[in-house]
């Protein structure tokens, strides 16, 4: 029988890689969105999906039209990088998903994939909202409600994300030539993780969820392996082959930086899944999407 998903952030980064392989592999693939939400990302499979507006509709209003919605998969965020808020923040973060957590269990959805991030609550009120969200599906798992499934994700990287994103920003730097990049130090350790390598763990634990013991499953995601930042640009440096200065040091820390990330994939490995691609390996097909952008534009 098909199975029934419905999805948050499509139009973002990790959402819509994510609903074309959820096509690809068989599923029925619903959307949430707002009318105004830049659908360019998913315009060549727009057709093949159910699409909610969020912004004209109730959250309940995809589930009372599906006999049964199986799984909930929220990628959906607010970093908080636009000027946003705290209070805008926490909306999207913890008051939103709460609201869809509550209605899959409501209408008995088998399960709620969440994605959650690997920076400490204490960075800033991005990472603070997200524990919070975190709290409540494990508190609505421990009380037998819904199997809730939290990936702490690692730094992703592919083809398509946004410039506002560390991985990206220093590779269209690159590639542009810019004659002066400034860093911190660069000295703080990162887990990058290819995007194809996130989706394929995406779609492991939709399948294996509920098969597993625990209502609430917790999961790290990334490579398995930290490099420096300062190790990453002068790689990016190296594979475009850009003449820009690197200034390491030229910014400060933010405050509270994590200094070291690295997922833990113990608990992802059991369910035996590892990722496929090395650093260089994720990169190559990276910098050459973002180089063919460069010559469209």
């Amino acid at each position: 029988m098909q199975q029934t998903v419905l999805v948050t952030g499509a139009t973002g980064f990790l959402g819509s890689h994510l609903v074309k392989e959820l096509l690809e592999k068989g599923y029925k693939v619903i959307i949430l969105k707002r009318s105004f939400s830049d659908t360019n990302r998913i315009n060549a499979v727009l057709p093949q999906l159910t699409v909610y507006d969020l912004d004209k509709c109730e959250i309940e209003q995809p589930f009372r039209d599906f006999a049964k919605i199986n799984a909930v998969v929220h990628t959906a965020t607010v970093y908080g990088r636009n000027q946003e808020r705290v209070s805008e923040v926490v909306a999207g973060n913890t008051v939103f998903p709460l609201g869809l957590l509550q209605a899959a269990v409501d209408f008995q959805s088998d399960v709620f994939i969440n994605t959650d991030t690997s920076v400490d609550k204490s960075l800033n009120f991005y990472a603070l909202s997200k524990k919070q969200f975190r709290e409540w599906g494990e508190r609505f798992a421990l009380l037998g409600k819904i199997c809730f499934v939290n990936i702490e994700l690692e730094q992703m990287f592919g083809p398509g994300d946004d410039d506002s994103k560390f991985p990206t920003y220093v590779i269209t730097q690159c590639l542009g030539n810019a004659p002066l990049l400034e860093t911190t130090p660069g000295e703080q350790k990162r887990d990058f993780i290819y995007i194809d390598d996130v989706v394929s763990a995406y779609l492991l634990l939709l399948e294996k969820a509920t098969q597993q013991e625990m209502l609430f499953q917790e999961y790290d995601l990334g490579s398995g392996k930290a490099i420096a930042m300062r190790e990453y640009v002068d790689l990016v440096k190296s594979m475009t082959g850009a003449n820009t200065e690197l200034k390491f040091g030229a910014r400060a820390y933010r405050e509270n930086e994590i200094m070291f990330s690295q997922a833990n994939l113990t608990a992802l490995s059991n369910l035996g899944w590892m990722p496929s691609y090395t650093l260089e390996e994720g990169l190559k097909p990276t910098i050459a999407w973002y180089a063919q952008e460069k010559i469209r534009k």
